[in-house]
């Protein structure tokens, strides 16, 4: 590819490495086609379990590369519903994906980073929703992603101000899960990748789900999801492999079916 580096473990993991370092790695229409590309093919593959975005050289992701349209004549809301069924395509992939902050993540690139399941960032990474300081309102799923992670009125500021933050602002406003070294962040997610890679994908899939749809639920809604959740794992290879590996006091080998 142009601007990514897809690279594949002999565990499932996916490790999808933006590769635009001398631009910060904004996405560009290049990116944005390859990225559409990608999501697409992690989310239907049979092998691929875990995905791990993040960024070469400094940054993770600077945004959208505003200088950089290629030869697109679309208007700007054709553009820009384009540029949402990329998000889209981020947020119904039904493995968990993880984002490894190893440096700025700023407008669409945080948003890109927020629509993953898991954020763990580096000492020396820095947040922003930059929109406002170009004129621009919030976009590749911001305005949904931000208050659902820190609340209304924190996602407004953060949109109103457009300031930058660091890593241990954003752990402390509900941004990322995890901050750590940034020496220690491969060896970090690796290991969260590992984990999940291990786990069971239909039991993790549905629960990704569940979590994810539960703000457009009622209690009783979520119950119901729950149990036919539930009733599915059941008929699965995997619930019964669980049982018999911890009275047999092993680890499970899950087989996704």
């Amino acid at each position: 590819m142009e601007t990514l580096r897809v690279d594949r473990s002999a565990n499932g993991v996916v490790t999808l490495t933006l590769d635009r370092p001398e631009k910060k790695n904004a996405m560009n229409m290049a990116m944005f086609n390859e990225l559409l590309a990608v999501f697409r093919e992690v989310n239907d593959s049979l092998v691929d379990r875990v995905l791990v975005i993040t960024g070469a050289g400094d940054a993770f992701c600077s945004g959208a590369d505003l200088g950089d349209r290629g030869n697109d004549t679309r208007p700007p809301l054709a553009r820009l519903r384009w540029a949402a069924d990329i998000a889209l395509a981020l947020h119904r992939i039904p493995k968990p994906v993880i984002a490894k902050v190893n440096g700025v993540a700023a407008g669409a690139g945080l948003n890109l980073a927020l629509g993953c399941d898991l954020i763990v960032a580096s000492e020396t990474a820095r947040f922003s929703e930059i929109f406002a300081r170009r004129g621009l309102t919030i976009d590749f799923g911001g305005s949904w992603l931000l208050p659902r992670l820190i609340g209304m009125h924190r996602a407004k500021e953060l949109a109103f101000f457009a300031d930058i933050i660091s890593a241990k602002e954003a752990a402390e406003l509900g941004l990322v899960n995890r901050v750590v070294p940034a020496a220690q962040l491969d060896a970090f997610v690796d290991d969260w990748a590992a984990r999940l890679a291990a786990g069971p994908p239909i039991a993790l899939s549905m629960t990704k789900r569940l979590i994810t749809n539960s703000f457009a639920m009622s209690m009783d809604e979520a119950l119901e999801a729950e149990g036919m959740a539930q009733s599915v794992n059941s008929g699965t290879e995997d619930a019964p492999e669980a049982i018999r590996a911890f009275l047999e006091k092993r680890e499970p080998r899950f087989k996704g079916r």
